[in-house]
């Protein structure tokens, strides 16, 4: 049996795997979870080994992925015990194999999956934001209806009916109206979209605010101030630079896509670009900046400005629906479901915070669901006090 999983695993590799081959090794990861896990890890780590020697072109990551995302979900987690390489993000797929390995290997010890049950259940954050205008009024958006909103500076704001709020131009032609902002601040719990008077689109994360000028694109740079989380498409406008202020850092770019991360209460600022270019520099100093590239991202902290070569995907997996982690410890994933579910985190077991994790989960279910997929590891285990999470070291 196994000689057969190594041949499998073997041809899963190049890609070379048969329909009925990979329901075979989707049977064969059911019934020998360890076995099959060994080998997946032998090959991880050959690979590292590989790199390290400067032979890794001999592997071909695009057939592993393709592979692995056929024949696997995501939605799954796997504990890092430990890390002797350094293990990339796109081995992600391998860790869902070792997840869904781990997950098979609970159930059959315990002879039935546990039933998880949390006394207060908490649903998933959704569309919630606040828009301030220039005259200092606040709307709530998820409370009105779709359509337009109102008329302000030469400019008509409405809501889609799929809950983005747009802004189209009018009449721009009154100079008077340059220093007139509106802000869009979403809670905890809350995301929106949005597209700004110059057609680029911002998608905000919870517990984040973006303040931007009304006359955006007509006069001198296009300039935003970003709280929290964002992610850029912005439109191509080569004689008004975009420019993205957060609280640390300056980012200017003249058309391009990108995610920044700015939260106060994490130590670093991280843009991760995805296209384009753009210039980043810490506030405290201008003159020192770094040029970024695709698929790079820079970690702005008290240190300076690191740069990175990143899957981009984990950057941008709240925009499209899912938590993604990457070798991330416990407590700096829980920062970011304390602010989508609009919870408070308190560890009863301090050793739970440095736990550490690959994997991904949706950003749609229940608190529950989320919090059991973690349980499921035998590393945590969690308990509801009204909006209270508790953490406990398993």
């Amino acid at each position: 049996m196994e000689e057969r999983v190594k041949f499998l695993i073997a041809k899963f590799q190049s890609g070379q795997l048969a329909a009925d081959e990979k329901a075979e090794l989707l049977i064969l990861i059911e019934e020998y979870p360890s076995m099959v896990s060994a080998e997946i890890t032998n090959l991880l780590y050959a690979y590292e080994a590989a790199k390290e020697a400067e032979h890794s072109k001999s592997v071909d990551h695009y057939k592993w992925n393709q592979v692995l995302g056929e024949i696997l979900s995501a939605d799954r987690l796997l504990v890092v015990k430990k890390s002797p390489v350094k293990i990339y993000l796109k081995w992600l797929a391998v860790a869902a194999v070792l997840a869904l390995a781990l997950a098979v290997t609970l159930r059959i010890q315990s002879g039935k999956e546990r039933q998880y049950v949390l006394a207060t259940d908490i649903a998933p954050g959704s569309n919630k934001a606040i828009l301030t205008l220039a005259n200092g009024k606040k709307i709530s958006l998820n409370d009105i209806a779709d359509g337009d909103l109102i008329r302000e500076a030469g400019l008509s704001i409405s809501k889609t009916a799929s809950g983005h709020l747009v802004y189209n131009v009018v009449n721009l032609a009154d100079e008077t109206d340059s220093n007139k902002t509106n802000t869009i601040s979403t809670p905890n719990g809350g995301e929106w979209q949005i597209r700004l008077p110059d057609g680029s689109n911002v998608w905000l994360n919870a517990a984040s605010s973006l303040e931007y000028p009304l006359n955006i694109g007509t006069a001198g740079n296009r300039k935003v101030k970003l709280k929290g989380e964002a992610y850029f498409e912005v439109a191509k406008d080569a004689a008004h630079p975009f420019i993205v202020e957060t609280e640390k850092q300056k980012l200017e770019v003249l058309g391009t896509h990108f995610n920044i991360s700015s939260y106060t209460d994490e130590n670093a600022t991280k843009t991760t670009l995805l296209e384009g270019s753009v210039r980043i520099s810490a506030l405290k100093n201008l003159s020192d900046y770094e040029i970024l590239k695709p698929g790079q991202q820079s970690v702005l902290s008290e240190n300076g400005i690191e740069i990175n070569a990143v899957d981009t995907d984990e950057s941008i997996a709240w925009k499209n629906g899912y938590f993604m982690f990457n070798n991330e410890k416990q407590v700096s994933i829980l920062r970011k479901i304390a602010r989508w579910y609009n919870v408070k985190v308190e560890y009863a077991d301090k050793e739970a915070k440095d736990v550490m994790y690959y994997g991904t989960v949706s950003r749609f279910d229940k608190i529950s669901k989320v919090l059991h997929k973690f349980e499921q590891t035998g590393e945590v285990r969690f308990e509801m006090q009204g909006n209270k999470l508790i953490v406990y070291k398993d």
